[in-house]
């Protein structure tokens, strides 16, 4: 190839995931040359950050056993949000609990974590270990409920121990502010996560209480709940607060999968699509601007998997 006696040199910036690295490229000709090396940039950022990650679990840290080591490498290596679904510290949520059991393990994704609270965490008055341990992260001290946006989604982090926050029933505070949070913030995709399920196989089973949320969510035509409570996994089809299959219903997930312990299954719930009762681990969401995906990742030397794919309403 001859090139023009005036020929310009251009630098073309490559990125990868781990190396950024500048490299001299061919000689290039005026508007090809700025043209090219602005669309490998522009390519190579897109691929690197991709849709933002979700993942965690409930019922996860205790001192007497190992669970929340195993759970804590798998998040070590998941890029993301890192969400806990309550029961975070046993035995009574307390400050040691957090900082001998808790710390050691899961702690090491603190700066990443949105928590929410489970009623082991109220073991202590106050939920003081909690808040404590989280400071801002967890919210207001007298809530302990909250709502982020994580790329185009809308995410709320919500109190299920109904007592200790003024209820949970229509009118009550965290109600109304869920209820004006979700029309004054409407989103294309939303998802929320708190401890106690409305649906569930496992050992504590339905929790009616926190229908009230289910109610405000559906209206809103909300994706995804994630809660923990019993300590399994269980996946449901979509459905509505009443417990009826709709394709604009709301899948939940209970993943009680943290690493505190297993209980059985009981009565099998209608719509319970995938459960597991003997396995660790985390639930990763990858939440794109018009759809998710869900993968079930178990603790090494264990193949119980769930994974798939949903479009937003």
């Amino acid at each position: 190839m001859h090139w023009p006696a005036a020929r310009c040199k251009t630098w073309a910036l490559l990125a990868t995931r781990r190396t950024r690295q500048l490299y001299r490229s061919r000689p290039l000709v005026g508007a090809w040359a700025l043209a090219i090396a602005t669309a490998a940039v522009f390519a190579s950022s897109a691929t690197a950050v991709g849709d933002p990650v979700l993942v965690g679990a409930g019922d996860i840290a205790w001192c007497g056993g190992t669970g929340d080591s195993a759970t804590a490498a798998l998040i070590r290596k998941i890029p993301g949000t890192v969400f806990d679904a309550g029961d975070n510290a046993y035995q009574y949520g307390s400050t040691a609990d957090y900082a001998n059991c808790y710390d050691p393990t899961w702690g090491a994704f603190k700066s990443r974590t949105r928590p929410a609270p489970g009623n082991h965490e109220y073991m202590t008055s106050g939920a003081r270990g909690y808040f404590g341990y989280f400071g801002v992260r967890a919210g207001s001290s007298s809530k302990g409920y909250y709502a982020y946006d994580l790329g185009t989604w809308r995410i709320y982090a919500l109190n299920s121990n109904c007592w200790a926050v003024g209820g949970c029933q229509r009118g009550s505070p965290q109600e109304v502010w869920l209820r004006h949070d979700l029309a004054a913030h409407p989103h294309s995709c939303v998802l929320a996560y708190w401890h106690h399920p409305l649906f569930s196989s496992g050992t504590h089973g339905n929790d009616a209480e926190v229908r009230p949320f289910w109610d405000d969510l559906y209206a809103a035509h909300a994706e995804v709940v994630i809660n923990g409570h019993d300590h399994d996994y269980e996946r449901f089809a979509r459905q509505t607060p009443s417990g009826s299959l709709s394709a604009r219903g709301i899948r939940e997930f209970v993943v009680g999968t943290g690493g505190r312990s297993h209980y059985p299954f009981r009565t099998i719930r209608p719509h319970s699509e995938v459960r597991n009762s003997t396995t660790f681990g985390v639930l990763k969401l990858t939440l794109h601007p018009t759809s998710y995906d869900w993968r079930f990742v178990p603790v090494a030397g264990r193949t119980f998997a769930d994974s798939g794919s949903t479009s937003c309403h």
